[in-house]
């Protein structure tokens, strides 16, 4: 993401949490200065958190819903915790001029501010391979839709329909393999590379056919491969992570002022960061979704947004090893639903005859219908997740930049 398309901070489309100021504002028989100010920001850390967490009981394989009444994981939750880390990052950039419009600050809280932002300039990449990703499941939703569209047409369904909807699943089936080695999982993918030959190619073609096949199955492969990452194709997800999170430590008890704020700073941003990666398809996703990635944990009594960020790691590292979860390309809702979509359409069209008719015709039919609303939503949320996440990305540029001219203008 090029540092000059930051066109300022976008509207946001939620009602997240209560800022600094009005936080400030309820408070009564607080102490003043600095030490309000930093009492504010944590208590609205653990407001931001808190409102992020699944509420009640997963069943199933539907995930509890948050405070904000977005499921877990979802399109929706996943802008949420982004939106909370902006607004978080915002109110940390005022704490920091506060602080030094009292005075300059002293040589080691100016380094833990440093600190801080050399963290979060890691945290691009992360950005870019997450941009990447998500533009890759754009890529099987169209797919996908195509195969959906052809099969809910009018009138009765043909044998072209069925062989159409066949190529676009075998080239669906070609971006999930390489996008599925790339982050070194496994799952729907799988499914549909075994079944390509029977499903898509048909038990009764001939030898030579059969060739012709495999030869124009190799091109599509060549055609439509998907690892055009922005990042190194050496990068990995979880060593960035383990960047991120390196040296990552609660304050000791005689560090005060901002040492508290920063390592808050730092423990939201790796959430975000790990969140991100889960989520959507990133090279070397799986190991990233190993606990050992994730930074000491904090003590529980020690912050007040402690809980909240404990609970959703444990939640995040739940999903990760979910049996049904644990090979996918992402732990994204959406392409949870499209991957189980994709498959059950997939079998649909292995068991139909041809010509179609009765129960047979009716499963396609229901198949295709379910895969076609599950694009439809994966298509309202990519875009505004896109926005997000490059929302992030010029956020933490730009809080890097400020950070260098105020260190150079109090040194001046």
């Amino acid at each position: 993401m090029p540092v000059t398309d930051y066109q300022g901070s976008s509207s946001s489309p939620f009602s997240f949490g209560r800022s600094l100021l009005s936080l400030r504002r309820d408070t009564t028989a607080m102490p003043s200065g600095e030490e309000a100010d930093l009492e504010a920001f944590q208590r609205h850390v653990a407001v931001t958190l808190a409102e992020l967490v699944p509420g009640g009981e997963a069943g199933g394989d539907a995930a509890a819903a948050t405070a904000g009444g977005e499921e877990f994981l979802s399109v929706a939750w996943i802008r949420r915790l982004l939106e909370g880390f902006v607004i978080c990052q915002e109110e940390f950039r005022v704490v920091v001029a506060q602080a030094r419009r009292r005075g300059a600050l002293p040589a080691a809280a100016e380094k833990m501010v440093a600190e801080f932002h050399e963290r979060a300039v890691k945290a691009l990449d992360v950005c870019n391979a997450a941009r990447d990703g998500v533009d890759q499941v754009r890529r099987w939703e169209r797919l996908a839709d195509i195969a959906a569209s052809v099969l809910r047409a009018p009138g009765e369904i043909h044998e072209g329909q069925l062989r159409r909807a066949r190529k676009a699943l075998s080239d669906l089936s070609v971006l999930l393999v390489d996008d599925t080695a790339a982050s070194g999982s496994g799952g729907v993918a799988s499914f549909l590379a075994s079944h390509r030959n029977r499903s898509f190619g048909r038990a009764r073609a001939s030898p030579s056919r059969s060739a012709v096949s495999s030869a124009t199955a190799s091109a599509s492969s060549s055609h439509f491969r998907s690892l055009s990452w922005s990042v190194s194709r050496t990068w990995s997800a979880a060593r960035q992570l383990q960047a991120i999170g390196a040296g990552l430590a609660a304050p000791r008890a005689h560090e005060a002022g901002l040492a508290a704020p920063v390592y808050s700073m730092g423990c939201v941003l790796h959430l975000a960061a790990w969140a991100l990666v889960a989520a959507v398809p990133c090279p070397d996703r799986a190991t990233a979704l190993q606990a050992h990635h994730l930074p000491a944990a904090p003590p529980r009594a020690a912050f007040p947004w402690a809980p909240p960020l404990l609970t959703l790691q444990e939640r995040l590292a739940e999903e990760g090893k979910r049996k049904d979860r644990r090979h996918s390309c992402g732990l994204l809702k959406e392409i949870h639903s499209l991957e189980k979509s994709t498959q059950k359409l997939a079998e649909a069209i292995d068991a139909a005859p041809i010509p179609l008719f009765g129960d047979r015709e009716t499963d396609v039919r229901e198949a295709a219908a379910e895969l076609a609303a599950v694009c439809e939503a994966m298509r309202d949320g990519l875009e505004p997740l896109e926005r997000q996440v490059r929302e992030v990305f010029h956020r933490i540029v730009r809080s890097r930049v400020d950070g260098l001219d105020s260190s150079m203008h109090n040194a001046d």
